[in-house]
């Protein structure tokens, strides 16, 4: 059967148990191609609480016999789902793109590739995912296993409705739970569509779950007493909400992951080309809508002339690559939306009373959603461009003289998700890598992920982390099991 889901054909139905099913809520909601304004639907669906209901009903009708299966036949589900995925990723791209103006060549073929192997990867853990045995110095073998925690769900951000979907999902129904995916309202049609590559994988109904829906759609889930457990993906106000309703219901377990205001350290002795291409993919890749973004860069006194005058450049060309997401040349494409348009242009407004512009500051074209990349220099600390995380193609560069100083001002943000230093003294590395408070470092790189290594921050960056064993911890309770062997 081919895929049923096209800009003429888009899913507006939730799927629970197996099934495309219209919201008992009657509540629709709009939303718009950012490349022009003009409306793409008025038709997503809202879910409430008896549509969560449902679905939580048919994820526990599902558990006992999901947590049983065996782990080859639970594999073989992963790697069928992760083959239709990348057969469809360009289809998948696009029912994103038209709300989320990220072009194919550059976003949307990574996000569809990214999405199918962490399936892949996941599908490979499930019979490796091993506990643990300890002496038996005092009469008992003791063991520990992994078990599932129940109903969990995801709630995703618009930024990467795709990729991060499968992050969280891919080691939730591997680990044996069943799961339950909300994506943004502002990109629903890629999860929503998911749907049908779950039920064509052959995955038993109650498994993995689709709800669309608003922040109530994300209240309902976090308050709900029978999930066991949510991993969310936003802003620290959200997050601190999620947090709260969990406490409040059934303390259930989280994973929050919640932005960033990444630096960049950049030292007289570094690669000054492999800095500058670093920083500038950092902060222009999703049009600077990534919480990973390399928005604070610090570069030594030494290059700071020759390293500002490249970004200047570079940021400057890769501008004249802004345009229409649907065309191949394109590698910038507009912000996600109006609102987002109007919150990234006024951090822009109020930074030209924070310091110095050096390029950008302006929106582009008379229609949609497009912003230059903007850079400033010279900025104070405690400045709400320093501070505040702007998700969008903004960043500043400042100056520094030591090691001792470029840490200070490194660390003095809530943030703490990424960080980046560049250099050729791998001992310098090792010790700014070593003082950074950061949940990730790069060195000679920076605003990258891996789905192997942990993905997460510290501070208000959020708690726990996503990718590698540690995703899987995160969807388990560890067991243990003591045996009397005198017995």
């Amino acid at each position: 059967m081919a895929f049923p889901y096209s800009a003429n054909n888009l899913p507006t139905q939730v799927f629970i148990n197996n099934e495309y099913v219209d919201t008992k809520c009657s509540q629709k909601l709009p939303v718009f191609n950012p490349k022009d304004g003009t409306l793409v639907s008025d038709k997503v669906p809202v879910s409430g609480q008896e549509d969560v209901d449902a679905a939580v009903e048919a994820a526990e009708a599902a558990l006992p016999s999901w947590k049983k299966v065996t782990a080859m036949e639970r594999r073989n589900l992963l790697f069928r789902l992760a083959s239709l995925i990348e057969k469809h990723a360009e289809q998948l791209s696009m029912l994103t793109r038209i709300t989320l103006g990220n072009p194919y060549e550059t976003m949307g073929k990574f996000e569809g590739g990214m999405a199918a192997e962490v399936f892949r990867y996941y599908a490979g853990f499930i019979d490796k995912f091993s506990g643990e045995s300890y002496p038996q110095d005092n009469g008992y073998l003791k063991i520990t296993r992994h078990e599932p925690l129940g109903v969990t769900a995801g709630i995703v951000p618009w930024n990467g409705p795709l990729g991060i979907a499968a992050l969280k999902a891919a080691p939730a129904v591997a680990t044996g739970n069943c799961f339950i995916l909300k994506p943004s309202e502002k990109t629903p049609f890629a999860a929503l569509a998911l749907g049908w590559l779950i039920r064509e994988a052959g995955f038993p109904p109650g498994v993995f779950q689709v709800l669309s829906g608003d922040g109530s759609t994300g209240a309902i889930i976090a308050r709900h007493m029978r999930i066991r457990k949510v991993s969310f993906t936003g802003s620290i106000p959200t997050g601190k909400k999620i947090q709260q309703m969990a406490a409040e219901s059934n303390l259930k377990r989280l994973t929050l992951e919640l932005g960033g205001k990444s630096p960049a350290v950049v030292f007289n002795d570094c690669n000054v080309e492999n800095a500058v291409s670093c920083c500038v993919n950092a902060i222009a890749a999703n049009t600077g809508q990534l919480c990973y973004a390399a928005s604070r860069v610090y570069v030594q006194e030494g290059i700071r002339d020759d390293f500002v005058a490249k970004y200047k450049a570079a940021l400057e060309e890769r501008a004249k690559t802004i345009g229409d997401p649907d065309d191949q040349e394109t590698t910038m494409g507009p912000l996600v939306d109006e609102s987002q348009f109007k919150r990234v242009m006024g951090f822009i407004e109020r930074g030209a009373s924070q310091g110095t512009l050096l390029t950008g500051g302006n929106s582009l074209g008379d229609k949609g959603c497009f912003v230059a990349p903007t850079v400033f220099t010279d900025v104070d600390l405690d400045a709400e461009i320093s501070q505040s995380e702007i998700f969008g193609p903004v960043s500043i560069i400042n100056t520094f003289k030591t090691e001792e100083e470029v840490i200070e001002k490194a660390n003095a943000t809530e943030y703490g998700l990424m960080a980046g230093v560049f250099t050729q003294d791998i001992n310098r590395a090792l010790r700014i890598a070593s003082d950074f408070d950061s949940g990730m470092v790069g060195v000679n790189c920076i605003s990258l992920m891996m789905i192997d290594t942990p993905f997460g921050g510290s501070k208000q960056s959020g708690l726990g982390r996503e990718c590698g064993r540690s995703a899987l911890e995160a969807f388990t309770e560890p067991k243990t099991v003591m045996i009397n062997l005198s017995y």
